[in-house]
Order: structure tokens, then C-alpha cells, then sequence
């Protein structure tokens, strides 16, 4: 089942009218629960910035890499958040949020790489930029079913504003070619108590 933090504890000026949803990865940790205790970390994370104000996170889905060579599987869930940041901002708080947790990006690297937490501004509102620095909605989330499976159990009715599709509608999709797959397991109770599990 997806956590939800209820607004009650925050000011109502916190409550935007921008709504973002993020990526959340990570396959780099010695078992799948310290993958998710990775992500969890960065679902805390976001609550240390005051112009944001984190919803739901969807639960944690387990899946083999797509498009790299690598033997460490993934954990991957969406958060969803309300913010009074613009898009780049936010983009930048996530860049900042992912090299607090280890997060070494290396520009001269071939394709993708093994990576401690990879946090990716997925859609926010329904705006369509195409940018050096920001394209949006993400341009690679409508063939991602990591992405779409834990985005479809939040927001099932959201519109790609491109694609005119739902994320249900991209998740059943992708799901019926069957060349990809995705385990959606749950969050461990001891990981939940702990609040933010890592430093």
C-alpha cells in the first residue's frame, strides 16, 4: 500500500498548486532492503525542503535493469509531492538530494550506470518543456514499466500531457507487450518506524 503524509503537520501557505511527481531508484546496496532503505531516505530527504510538501509514495517495485549491463537488480517507487518550487528547482534540489546519498554522476560514462539513488522529475502540473536543461513530461517514462507501474497505483487517471494516455492506460500497455517486468512488493515495518533510515 502507498504512504501518504497528511498535510495536518504542515502550514496551508506549503500547500501549492503545482503538483510533481518523482522517480525514485536505486541498485546499488548489498540486499533489496537496503535499496529500499535508500529510497525511503530520499522520501525523508524531501521533507527537509520547506518548499516542498511530500503526498504519497507508492509502494517499492523490484525489477531487473533495462537498458545497461549490470548484475544489481532495482528498487523503484514514485513519490508524489505538492511544491511553490519551478520546475529547475526542483530538478536541482533532486540533483543535490541524490549526491547527499552518494550519487557520483561521471559525464564521460557510456550509458547508463549502477547508481545509489537516481531521483527524476517525472511530470509537473501538465506542462510540456523541451529543453537543454529540462524535458517534460520525462521523455523515456512511457516505456519504463518501473516507472509507470508505481506512478498507475497513485494516480491511475493522471494524462500524459503528450501522449494523451493515462498511466493506467501506458501501464497496460507496456505490461501487454511482456518485455518487461516488475514486482511490486511492501515497505518494511522496521524501515517505516525508523523514519529516515540513513544519515
Amino acid at each position: 500500500m502507498p504512504l501518504a503524509i497528511p498535510p495536518a503537520g504542515h502550514p496551508p501557505a506549503l500547500l501549492a498548486p503545482s503538483r510533481a511527481a518523482i522517480g525514485m531508484g536505486a541498485n546499488l546496496s548489498a540486499d533489496m532492503a537496503g535499496k529500499e532503505a535508500m529510497l525511503l531516505a530520499a522520501w525523508h530527504g524531501l521533507h527537509r525542503q520547506p518548499q516542498i510538501q511530500p503526498l504519497q509514495l507508492s509502494s517499492p517495485y523490484h525489477s531487473a535493469p533495462l537498458d545497461m549491463q549490470s548484475n544489481n537488480c532495482f528498487v523503484n517507487a514514485v513519490a508524489l509531492v505538492a511544491t511553490r518550487l519551478n520546475p529547475l528547482d526542483l530538478l536541482h534540489f533532486l540533483l543535490q538530494l541524490e549526491a547527499q546519498h552518494g550519487r557520483k554522476r561521471d559525464p564521460h560514462a557510456q550509458g547508463y550506470q549502477d547508481r545509489s539513488l537516481d531521483l527524476d522529475l517525472l511530470f509537473f502540473d501538465d506542462l510540456h518543456i523541451e529543453s537543454e536543461a529540462l524535458t517534460l513530461p520525462h521523455p523515456r517514462m512511457a516505456g519504463r514499466l518501473f516507472v509507470l507501474a508505481p506512478l498507475a497505483e497513485l494516480l491511475p487517471d493522471w494524462q500524459h500531457p503528450v501522449l494523451h494516455r493515462s498511466a493506467a492506460e501506458l501501464c497496460a500497455n507496456l505490461n501487454a507487450l511482456a518485455t518487461q517486468q516488475v514486482r511490486c512488493s511492501q515497505w518494511s515495518h522496521r524501515l517505516k518506524q525508523a523514519g529516515s533510515p540513513l544519515p
